[in-house]
C-alpha cells in the first residue's frame, strides 16, 4: 500500500534527523526512498512552510514531495489529498500523529500509523539494509594490487 506522510511530524521520530537541520526535508526524503525501495511502494510526503519559490510538488523516484506554501499547512494539504482520492483513500496508509488528520483519514477509510510507529518500521528497514551490507564479503586485495596502486600514487617530486 502507498503512504501519505506528514513530513515535519515524522522528522523528530527518525534517529539522526532534526527539525533544526537545514536539510531535514531532503534527509527525510532519502530515508523514505530507502523505505519505498525496500517495500516496493510509493510515498507522498507533505512539508509546510515552503517559500513561494519552492512551493509545489517534486518527484524523487518512488517518493513524491509536496512543499506546501506558507499561507497553508501540510495538514490541510493531506486532508485535501484524501478528499480528492475519494474511495481510493482506503488503499493508502496515512502517517501522522496529528489528531485532526487521523480523524479525517479514518473517516476516509484509510489505514493510519502514528509517526512513532512508522519510524520504528523505517528503523527496521535501515537496520536490515545495513546488516545486509555487513554480510557482504570484502573484496580480496593482493599484495600485487597494493604495490600497483602505491606505484600509481607515488610522489614523482
Amino acid at each position: 500500500m502507498p503512504y501519505l506522510v506528514d513530513g515535519h511530524n515524522l522528522i523528530p521520530y527518525i534517529p539522526g534527523l532534526s527539525l533544526k537541520d537545514l536539510d531535514d526535508e531532503i534527509a527525510l526524503i532519502k530515508v523514505l526512498q530507502g523505505f519505498a525501495s525496500q517495500y516496493k511502494t510509493r510515498v507522498e510526503v507533505f512539508f509546510d512552510q515552503a517559500p513561494a519559490a519552492r512551493a509545489g510538488s517534486k518527484s524523487f523516484g518512488a517518493v513524491k514531495a509536496h512543499f506546501v506554501r506558507q499561507d497553508s499547512t501540510a495538514d490541510k494539504a493531506i486532508i485535501n489529498r484524501l478528499s480528492r482520492m475519494g474511495k481510493d483513500a482506503k488503499n493508502w496508509i496515512v502517517v501522522t500523529s496529528d489528531r485532526e488528520i487521523l480523524v479525517e483519514a479514518r473517516s476516509a477509510h484509510s489505514q493510519t500509523l502514528t509517526s512513532a510507529d512508522f519510524a520504528a518500521e523505517v528503523k527496521t528497514v535501515n537496520t536490515r539494509n545495513s546488516s545486509d551490507l555487513d554480510k557482504q564479503e570484502a573484496p580480496e586485495v593482493t599484495e600485487g594490487d597494493v604495490d600497483y596502486w602505491l606505484e600509481q600514487f607515488k610522489d614523482n617530486g
